[in-house]
């Protein structure tokens, strides 16, 4: 058993962090990471629902239909864990598009099977002024020059 106080200055981070460790944590469907998962979600309501009955309804909120604690609304728009979390899914977005069409780019110069046998960092070494073009032209156009060019027969 284990005790811990929090000061009322520190209540309001600790459930911004409780929320967006709850929000990151779903997106891994990994069914070899569901327990793990499950009991960190777990372990964010026992912590939400402590706050809640501690006083602390303004900063969480109950759902009754889902029997979901969660950041009251007030605290999610104005929250740092919001913002945190959709600008990490923003540049993950971004970092992962460049480096997917940098390798697939990579693959068609010497093909799957010496790429594939390349480590992450050899990869990204050869990569590097790909990636770079790649991130000059997203960061000029977003997607608008995207597009995509189907083999005849297909799409």
């Amino acid at each position: 058993m284990m005790n811990i106080r929090f000061s009322e200055s520190e209540i309001e981070p600790l459930v911004e962090l409780v929320s967006l460790a709850s929000m990151i944590a779903d997106w891994n469907q990994q069914p070899h990471f569901k327990a793990k998962t499950d009991a960190m979600q777990l372990l964010a309501q026992k912590v939400l629902e402590h706050l809640y009955h501690a006083g602390y309804s303004n900063l969480v909120a109950y759902d009754a239909t889902e029997q979901f604690y969660h950041a009251a609304d007030v605290t999610e728009k104005k929250s740092c864990s919001a913002s945190c979390y959709d600008e990490f899914r923003q540049e993950s977005f971004w970092e992962e598009l460049v480096i997917r069409l940098a390798d697939r780019e990579l693959i068609q110069k010497i093909g799957f099977d010496a790429w594939n046998r390349l480590s992450e960092e050899k990869r990204r070494e050869k990569t590097t002024e790909m990636e770079k073009r790649y991130w000059r032209e997203f960061e000029a156009h977003g997607i608008d020059h995207l597009h995509l060019i189907y083999p005849p027969g297909v799409g």
